[in-house]
Parts: structure tokens; C-alpha cells; sequence
């Protein structure tokens, strides 16, 4: 029973390495080592370039880092060029703490860069309400209960 048990834990320990080894041989011809050069008629002439597909694939293997370029100017931060704020596709037309951000809707910058809403509050017009309580944010900003109607649990008059 003994001699059973150690069996089958070699077994189990051998398998994972056997997976290994074999995943390895699918692995070794890979687009990305070869360079594929365009096939010529003439025999007399020298070898032909590279083409530029493969000169690409060749280049993904992260040569980069040996002659690569670095950004001298640095990362454009909204601490020194506000207007980065206001461009398409930013966060936010506000700068805090180094980012974009909108103060009249970001809980971490209520109002103001610095004020957090509590946990089950959120920022509406630059101030921390509980949707799941307030009449004139019920459920979600701006969401107004009608004159009477009470919010309750996000809906209004829910009872």
C-alpha cells in the first residue's frame, strides 16, 4: 500500500513536467526568430532585403530598450499645464493632486480637490449626498422626487 501511494505521487509530480517538455516543442519555430526573404529568379544577385513585414515582427522582441528613445520633455502633467484638463477625452476640467478631475462629480474631489464623500454617499453639483435617502437626488444625481413623495431606499415613495 505504501509502495501504491509513492507511485502515484511520482506519477503526479512527473506529469506537469512531461506537459512542460511537450508544450516546449510546439514552441520553438516561432514567427517572430525567423526572417523571410522574397524569393528571386536570379541566382547571380546578392541576397535581397529583409521584407518590411518581418523586419516588424522582428522588432516586437524588445530591441527597444538598448537604443530606444526617452522623452525628454516629461510626462505633461495638469500641475504645470492646466490646459491638459480641458482637452477631449480627459477626466475631468479640474486639476488635482497631478490629475484631471471633475469636482462636481468625483467623490474623492467633492466641491473641492481633497474633500471625500463618506461610503454610501456620492458627489452631485459638488456636494456629498445619500441617494438612497435625499428627495432631490433620489436613486442617482438629480433625480427628483415629486412635491409629497419621500425617497426611500433610492425610489421615491417606495411605500
Amino acid at each position: 500500500m505504501k509502495s501504491l501511494l509513492q507511485i502515484l505521487f511520482l506519477v503526479a509530480m512527473l506529469m506537469p513536467l512531461a506537459i512542460a517538455d511537450s508544450q516546449t516543442l510546439h514552441k520553438k519555430k516561432s514567427p517572430f526568430l525567423t526572417t523571410t526573404y522574397p524569393k528571386t529568379h536570379n541566382s547571380t544577385k546578392s541576397p535581397a532585403t529583409p521584407s518590411s513585414e518581418s523586419q516588424e515582427l522582428a522588432s516586437l522582441r524588445g530591441s527597444k530598450g538598448l537604443h530606444g528613445h526617452k522623452n525628454v520633455r516629461g510626462a505633461m502633467t495638469c500641475d504645470k499645464y492646466p490646459r491638459v484638463c480641458r482637452a477631449k477625452g480627459s477626466e475631468g476640467p479640474d486639476c488635482c493632486k497631478r490629475k484631471c478631475v471633475n469636482v462636481s462629480t468625483d467623490r474623492n474631489n467633492c466641491g473641492m480637490c481633497g474633500k471625500k464623500c463618506k461610503y454610501s454617499q456620492v458627489c452631485c453639483k459638488g456636494k456629498c449626498v445619500n441617494p438612497m435617502f435625499d428627495k432631490h437626488h433620489c436613486g442617482k444625481c438629480g433625480n427628483k422626487c415629486i412635491k409629497g413623495d419621500s425617497c426611500v431606499f433610492g425610489l421615491c415613495s417606495y411605500a
